[in-house]
């Protein structure tokens, strides 16, 4: 199905909307996050796109280890990223920890972050970290194509992410064009290819009738039942999934091109903070080799810090031969990657 502009219009409206309710109740939250740290002025307050089931054991141990108290908010990391915008020199937050690249995309291209040192940086290798020093990679993700190897035979496996526009793939690949994460991979897409082929593939895909849902678990749990064939996500939630459940029939696939990008975590530290040693302590921290191996085992995510190596079982990121990104360089960035997937007509769950 395609929109009209006027259904569109309809569309984006709605999603301000949406937004600016999340905000809202970000702002809402952050009141009681200050409450509840009460008088203590000396805590360090993280913004953190990662959810407190992951970062908070870390944050707790960095505060029994340094001695500094921690106040954390969670919440979406595009979201958290805009209240930075709004919040403006007004910000109080001294660390931003995101699960999206294009969050701290946002921010560093906007001045909102804070130049980092190079005993931070040099940590993690040039391909995953920005080239001016404002942010560092934490964690990475590889897009994958996970798929149920009961209905799914080996030769069938496209070899690049181009070729499930193909009509024998009608109907039978998922995406989630809401998620972060895909929207992600689209502008990955987008630096490597440019926007006329990210826009016919996104067309191409509607078009061949992919499935959609509201993100990668979902996915993942639909093609282990068999409910769909396919579908593009990143590579930990099915190990997440075999964990649980090895006897899931749903396999991961890897391509030899974008479909495979390689998406970070990230960290940073706003410029409204007046606490840049103690920030980029808590990063450091975060790229310690006892916490990456706590992210490793936690989420079956590359550990950044420690190499090309992945998790038990996976290829090294260099075996891979991954793509990355500089999702700093896009004209647009998120914002019109969102267009471009409302203008191909996939819709919401």
């Amino acid at each position: 199905m395609h929109y009209s502009s006027s259904s569109n219009s309809v569309l984006r409206s709605q999603r301000r909307i949406t937004l600016s309710r999340r905000i809202i109740a970000l702002l809402l939250s952050l009141t009681a996050v200050a409450a509840a740290c009460g008088s203590d002025e000396e805590a360090l307050i993280v913004y953190s796109g990662r959810s407190e089931d992951l970062i908070g054991p870390l944050l707790e141990e960095f505060t029994a280890t340094t001695g500094t108290p921690v106040a954390a908010r969670y919440g979406q990391s595009a979201d958290l990223a805009l209240l930075i915008q709004q919040e403006g020199e007004r910000s109080p937050a001294d660390v931003f920890i995101s699960q999206s690249p294009g969050a701290v995309g946002l921010l560093s291209g906007e001045g909102s972050l804070k130049q980092l040192s190079e005993d931070t940086t040099s940590l993690v290798g040039e391909p995953y970290r920005n080239g001016s020093g404002y942010w560092v990679g934490l964690s990475g993700r590889v897009r994958v194509l996970v798929y149920n190897s009961e209905l799914v035979p080996t030769g069938e496996l496209p070899a690049s992410v181009f070729d499930l526009v193909d009509d024998r793939y009608r109907g039978r690949v998922a995406l989630a064009p809401a998620n972060g994460s895909f929207q992600d991979f689209v502008t990955g897409m987008r630096e490597i290819h440019g926007d006329e082929a990210t826009q016919d593939w996104l067309d191409g895909m509607e078009r061949n009738d992919s499935p959609t849902y509201a993100n990668n678990s979902s996915i993942v749990q639909a093609v282990g039942r068999g409910e769909v064939d396919m579908g593009l996500v990143n590579h930990y939630y099915n190990l997440r999934a075999l964990n649980e459940d090895p006897s899931l029939s749903s396999v991961n696939h890897f391509f030899g091109d974008v479909g495979s990008l390689v998406i970070i975590t990230a960290g940073a530290v706003p410029a409204s903070s007046d606490r840049s040693e103690q920030a980029e302590e808590l990063l450091r921290y975060l790229l310690s080799r006892q916490a990456q191996v706590f992210l490793a085992d936690g989420t079956f995510e590359y550990p950044l810090a420690l190499g090309d190596a992945g998790p038990a079982g996976l290829p090294s990121l260099a075996a891979l031969d991954a793509t990355t990104y500089d999702f700093e360089t896009l004209s647009g960035g998120l914002l019109k990657t969102k267009e471009m997937i409302d203008a191909s007509g996939l819709e919401e769950p």
